[in-house]
């Protein structure tokens, strides 16, 4: 039997990159996946196809996760949809890296909105179908930066932070419930966004994590698949950092 057979899973932000890697992975174990995105474009719609092809019930929700009212909507037809959801992974984010003194009150709410909002948005419609089900799998994609800070990344940094205290607090509210909450800690990875740096500023990165190489989506995504799964039915509340060691 698969790791995730009969459950079903909702990721945020799942058209490309990490969220994409675990939503396959999810699938490949048996899991019936909704993702959400800002649109419903090619790039979703490919996606869509392939968890499809893994033999699973896969389907694309357009919507603005920072927005709580739209939120709401989208969980309640997931729920229609699907008839439960056992798997919940916070992935939405963005970045606008910026030095401080530089940072714009609209560069500020944006990220903090996309990255942390989002978590309590998607976070609190689904807790309630999980408390009905008295069993679910809470996971939030934070950051080594929400544990040990970046220059030029402070709104990044803050809403990576919140988002660990926030998953420690819900861990504690929902555990009676056997609902478990926990965070993963990507490092450098290797995404469309970080391939974009210059070359030098890759190696330099690399060069600081003691495996020698940035991770890959799929790195993170075997980690989620751990933490969705009974493997780990005794975890939560935690922070796992999935860092090659960078951050020790």
């Amino acid at each position: 039997m698969k790791l995730l057979e009969g459950k079903t899973a909702l990721i945020t932000g799942a058209s490309r990159g990490i969220g994409k890697a675990v939503a396959l992975a999810f699938a490949n174990q048996g899991a019936n996946v909704a993702f959400t995105d800002l649109r419903y474009d090619e790039i979703a719609q490919a996606t869509e196809k392939e968890i499809a092809a893994c033999g699973v019930k896969a389907k694309m929700y357009a919507s603005n996760a920072a927005d709580f009212t739209a939120t709401a909507a989208t969980v309640e037809e997931i729920a229609k949809d699907f008839g439960r959801i056992d798997i919940l992974v916070n992935n939405a984010g963005i970045t606008k890296d910026t030095l401080l003194m530089r940072m714009t009150e609209e560069q500020w709410d944006a990220v903090i909105n996309v990255n942390l909002k989002s978590v309590f948005n998607f976070t609190k419609s689904v807790s309630a179908i999980m408390l009905k089900q008295k069993s679910g799998s809470i996971i939030s994609m934070s950051s080594v930066v929400g544990v040990s800070g970046n220059a030029g990344q402070a709104n990044y940094s803050a809403s990576k932070a919140g988002i660990i205290g926030f998953t420690k607090s819900v861990a504690k509210e929902l555990g009676s419930r056997n609902i478990r909450a926990n965070a993963v800690a990507p490092g450098f990875i290797i995404t469309d966004m970080t391939a974009q740096l210059p070359e030098e500023v890759r190696k330099e990165w690399a060069a600081k994590i003691p495996l020698r190489r940035g991770g890959t989506p799929e790195d993170i995504a075997d980690v989620c698949l751990f933490l969705a799964s009974d493997l780990s039915r005794y975890v939560t509340g935690q922070v796992i950092h999935v860092c090659g060691g960078m951050n020790m």
